[in-house]
């Protein structure tokens, strides 16, 4: 079974599984599903906890030998499996599988892993987790998601705001949730349960935001203007190189290119796609904002992306943080009024 870290909550009410692995890249919503699980074991007498945290060179023969052995203290007992690097190696897959294969008696067993990619989540140990018990993933808070989650933050804290002011919040702790966690909290200490006044929640909250460079490919493909130049801005300050940013807007720009001009040679556009290597999610990201170029468009913008790795190698002149902000409106327009914002 394989939940998110936001189905958690309402699943613990109803039950209490004998295992549970948390997983995933989102460090704050992890720890978090890791309390949540602790706090409900100890509800239900699991008094007695013990931790086990894989280094080099653990006998993983103290898995086994946990499992099978009786509680000093109370009949109810609380095994923590911590594996910091997500790699168990031959002899800790072998174990764990054997673990899960006789999961013991009046235990909860919680296992906490880091970001873990595709390719681990394949193979036969991790399946069994899987099987076995419970998966919990700490998935990233994406940005359109981030004005309901400090809702529902602010939500638990007795308080409430606007569309305007969650939009704000967003803006200023963006790919960064811990600090996002800080800013709600910090509210409940300024301000009294009820609705928060935007200019009183303005002046209160810091701009801490993260950028992303590797988002800006989703960026282009929704046609976000406002948040492609907070993002390039956001990128200038914190002193990320050009050519990286040149590299992830290109990378998208020449997906849309190949797969534009694919099907019009007729090829079918999922054959297009994979061509292109664009898989999963993406997929429907690219399928949404094609209609809205052209081939010839996309074609200039290679040619202006071309000019401005000259540019970033001394071979022209000009500003490059300005040309990368132009080479990006070609694929998502200002609005007109909001021309005054831009460089």
């Amino acid at each position: 079974m394989k939940i998110d870290s936001e189905q958690l909550a309402p699943h613990l009410a109803r039950d209490l599984k004998p295992l549970y692995t948390v997983f995933g890249d989102e460090p704050l919503l992890a720890l978090e599903a890791q309390d949540r699980i602790r706090q409900k074991a100890r509800a239900k007498g699991h008094d007695e906890r013990e931790v086990l945290v894989i280094e080099s060179g653990f006998d993983w023969g103290r898995l086994m030998a946990s499992g099978a052995s009786l509680s000093l203290f109370s009949s109810k007992r609380l095994l923590e499996l911590r594996i910091p690097n997500g790699k168990p190696g031959v002899e800790g897959a072998k174990a764990l599988e054997a673990f899960c294969a006789v999961l013991p008696a009046d235990t909860v067993t919680l296992i906490a892993l880091p970001e873990t990619d595709w390719k681990a989540q394949k193979a036969g140990w991790f399946e069994t987790l899987e099987q076995s018990g419970v998966l919990v993933e700490a998935k990233p808070v994406e940005r359109a998601r981030l004005p309901q989650w400090i809702a529902g933050r602010l939500a638990q804290q007795g308080q409430e705001a606007s569309r305007e002011t969650l939009e704000f919040i967003s803006d200023r702790v963006e790919g960064n949730l811990l600090a996002a966690f800080q800013e709600v909290q910090k509210l409940a200490l300024l301000f009294p349960q009820g609705r928060l006044e935007f200019g009183a929640v303005k002046d209160a909250v810091l701009d801490v935001a993260r950028y992303d460079v590797y988002k800006l490919g989703e960026i282009l493909l929704a046609g976000d203007a406002l948040h492609l130049v907070r993002v390039l801005e956001g990128l200038e300050g914190e002193g990320v190189a050009p050519p990286l940013v040149l590299w992830a807007m290109s990378e998208e720009i020449r997906a849309l290119a190949r797969i534009k001009g694919e099907v019009e040679a007729g090829q079918p556009q999922a054959r297009a796609m994979r061509a292109a290597r664009v898989w999963g999610a993406r997929q429907a990201q690219v399928q949404s904002a094609l209609p809205r170029f052209s081939r010839r468009q996309l074609e200039n913008a290679l040619r202006h992306a071309a000019r401005l790795d000259r540019m970033i190698k001394g071979l022209g002149k000009g500003d490059v943080w300005d040309e990368l902000l132009q080479l990006g409106l070609r694929l998502c327009p200002l609005p007109k009024a909001a021309h005054a914002v831009s460089r």
